[in-house]
This record gives structure tokens, sequence and C-alpha cells, in this order.
């Protein structure tokens, strides 16, 4: 089993910035994709952002190009996902999540693993 933890949320302006952090721990995998999702009050879960095992490739939806910037830590195997100029739209709780997967999918059904959430809130 894995386990993620996510952290980092809160209520922030709009134009700030937050950091969202997402701690992995337990069974280990030689190539795997760690993701951010999104879901929004009576929105489908949506895609953010992934990046692969080595951190040598990342993926982001078009809402966060630009804006967001996922990143890891290889010694503790944690991802980040920090986000500029933060909207309302962004408001959402926000998934870590992990696949057994050597490419960057988008598609929510392919991870394996998810972490709890983190609620972010950005006003206007």
């Amino acid at each position: 089993q894995v386990q993620l933890v996510e952290s980092g949320g809160g209520l922030v302006q709009a134009g700030g910035s937050l950091r969202l952090s997402c701690a992995a721990s337990g069974r280990t995998f030689s190539r795997y994709v760690m993701g951010w999702f999104r879901q929004a009050p009576g929105k489908e879960r949506s895609f953010v952002a992934a990046i692969n095992w080595s951190g040598s490739n990342t993926s982001y939806a078009d809402s966060a190009k630009g804006r967001f910037t996922i990143f890891r830590d290889n010694a503790e195997t944690t991802i980040y996902l920090h986000m500029n100029s933060l909207k309302p739209e962004d408001t959402a709780v926000y998934y870590c999540a992990l696949g057994r997967s050597s490419w960057l999918p988008s598609d929510g059904t392919t991870y394996d693993y998810w972490g709890q959430g983190t609620q972010v809130t950005v006003s206007s």
C-alpha cells in the first residue's frame, strides 16, 4: 500500500500564491507518476499537473500552464505544487495521486492511490 498525505492548502486572495505538498510513504515502485487533481463544488475532478518518478518530465493542464509548477524532492519522496497568480476559479479540493505508469496520464482513473485532499480557497 501507498499512503499520500497532502498539506499546504488554505485561504488566499486572488493573485496570491500557495505551495501544496504531498508526502508519499509505504510501498515503492521503480517507475511511477505522481499528479495533482482538483475538484470544485458541483464539478468533476480534473487534472492539474503530473510528474514522473525521476522528475525529468512534467505535464500540465492548460489552466495551470504558466502559473503552477510541479516538482519533487526525491530524497523525501515528496512532490509539490507551487501555485502563483491564483484565481477564484482555482478554488477546489486538491488531491495528490500516484500511478504505476511510465508516462504522464491526465486521466484520474489510471492512478492507483489517492490522498485525502487539501482545500484551497481563493477569495476575490
